[in-house]
């Protein structure tokens, strides 16, 4: 009986929290959570497909597959993700478990699922209001592919791309200079976009293909579609190369791999400046670039900071409260979650073992990603740095009438920075740790948080002890109490009978 009282306790006070409004995420590729995903490597969901399966060979397919997606969709919207961004879904050569040796532009890959299948996938994903995008190779076709030996289009190629990338590596490259190559892959895009209900697509080495092709491309894609998300995926781009083709093409979002490097030399170690991110991200004017710490074709972040002995939930912690509140868009890899370790490429591409995992950092991932999507500020918000002192940083988001605060500690002592730009009366109360900063005697707001630590805050007046919700919760706990004394009486008076 005692326990069932508990239960409704904790329901109470769960449905006085529930009353907090909710923000629907909004349309706009700046605002998104990508959940990168390597189809055969993430899960297994059907199993009665063979095909070419060899689990032992890190070079062969492992069995992911369509149906793997759908099974763990859930789990992906717990923890905030808004799209789902596919390797590439087209027929392969053998061993193309990563996707870029195509055979076949116009053809599924038989090892992740039936067309159906991967239909009932983009049908699924968009019954939880989640979008889904798929990688598109434009560059490249497998050397395997009757394209490549079709004598009329001898002249379509540029020959083997050069480039250390081993999923490059058995390939032959478009000359997109050829009116018919070109031709050829702008059909094959518009075949994708139409025949699918897919929301986008990643283009592969957008960087390696002539500009005006780009801009060809994308310009067809968004007339057919303008709500069509489209991302470009460099390789070997500078700062002005990309920001070059963002300006110049319809490109919505492209990635920089430098500034990516900058977030995880610094989250891998505690004691390291953190504002040297924000003077990264101001410098390179990343206003349509998108976040990513991890990756799969290199050294897991985890197994980074593993090497500096920092708690897999303390440097994730640091990290995702960084990507899921400053602006732009957020690229998670499949894995982090768990969180994933990997040495190499070879041990980044596992199947993702979700058998195993951090309980702790899985709920701290679904609580940030539950405020970026609560509070409008955090995604749409107007940016500004606050402060920063040593390994501590502040910075403010406003949208609206909605101000917060996010503190981010990256040091091994407390610290703290005083904002002075407040007017009187008001208080920061901190939503992820219950901190509150009232007024000090010198006028300022001081934000001090423990080492190795996050806090995000919300603005409000300060309205002194909220003596409403103290008297509620007073008024609980004493039903409870008088609950717990009048079963204990029946239970005496019960035994006080039976003798």
């Amino acid at each position: 009986m005692i326990k069932k009282i508990s239960i409704g306790f904790a329901a109470v006070i769960s449905m006085f929290i529930m009353q907090i409004p909710v923000h629907a995420q909004d349309e706009d590729i700046h605002n998104e959570v990508f959940y990168q995903v390597l189809i055969d490597r993430f899960n297994n969901g059907d199993t009665e497909i063979e095909g070419e399966l060899d689990i032992n060979d890190p070079y062969h397919y492992h069995g992911g597959d369509f149906q793997g997606i759908i099974n763990k969709l859930d789990d992906l919207q717990d923890i905030g993700i808004t799209t789902i961004s596919l390797s590439p879904i087209t027929e392969n050569k053998e061993r193309g478990y990563h996707g870029y040796w195509i055979n076949d532009f116009y053809e599924i890959n038989p090892q992740f699922g039936t067309m159906e299948d991967f239909e009932r996938l983009v049908s699924e994903v968009h019954n939880r209001d989640m979008k889904i995008m798929i990688d598109f190779v434009f560059n490249y076709a497998a050397d395997t592919s009757p394209l490549t030996d079709d004598a009329d289009k001898e002249d379509w190629w540029l020959g083997a791309p050069e480039s250390n990338d081993e999923w490059l590596s058995e390939t032959v490259q478009f000359d997109l200079t050829n009116p018919e190559a070109a031709e050829y892959v702008l059909d094959a895009a518009r075949y994708w976009q139409e025949e699918t209900e897919v929301d986008g697509f990643k283009l592969h080495d957008a960087d390696m293909a002539p500009q005006p092709f780009v801009e060809e491309l994308t310009a067809a894609l968004k007339e057919n579609r303008p709500d069509f998300y489209l991302i470009g995926d460099t390789s070997a781009a500078t700062i002005d190369e990309a920001a070059s083709l963002m300006e110049n093409t319809s490109l919505d979002l492209i990635n920089y791999p430098g500034f990516n490097q900058v977030l995880s030399e610094t989250f891998a170690d505690s004691d390291q400046d953190v504002s040297a991110i924000f003077d990264a991200w101001e410098e390179q004017r990343l206003t349509d670039f998108y976040k990513q710490i991890d990756g799969l074709q290199q050294e897991r972040f985890t197994n980074i900071f593993s090497e500096n002995q920092r708690n897999a939930v303390t440097a994730w912690t640091l990290a995702l409260t960084y990507m899921y509140t400053t602006p732009g868009a957020t690229m998670v890899t499949q894995g982090t979650e768990l969180p994933m370790y990997g040495m190499d490429a070879e041990e980044s591409q596992r199947l993702v073992p979700f058998n195993s995992g951090d309980e702790d950092l899985r709920e701290f991932h679904k609580r940030i990603a539950a405020l970026h999507n609560e509070f409008p500020a955090l995604r749409l918000g107007d940016f500004e740095y606050v402060g920063s002192e040593a390994s501590m940083l502040v910075f403010r988001r406003s949208y609206e009438d909605e101000v917060m605060y996010v503190a981010i500690n990256n040091g091994s002592e407390s610290a703290y920075i005083d904002e002075t730009n407040l007017e009187s009366g008001m208080q920061l109360t901190g939503i992820l740790e219950d901190n509150l900063v009232r007024e000090n005697e010198e006028g300022n707001y001081r934000i001090g948080i423990p080492r190795e630590s996050v806090e995000v805050y919300l603005l409000e007046e300060d309205k002194g002890f909220n003596w409403l919700f103290i008297g509620f919760i007073i008024s609980v706990l004493l039903l409870f109490v008088i609950a717990v004394v009048l079963l204990k009486r029946k239970q005496k008076q019960r035994e006080h009978a039976d003798n």
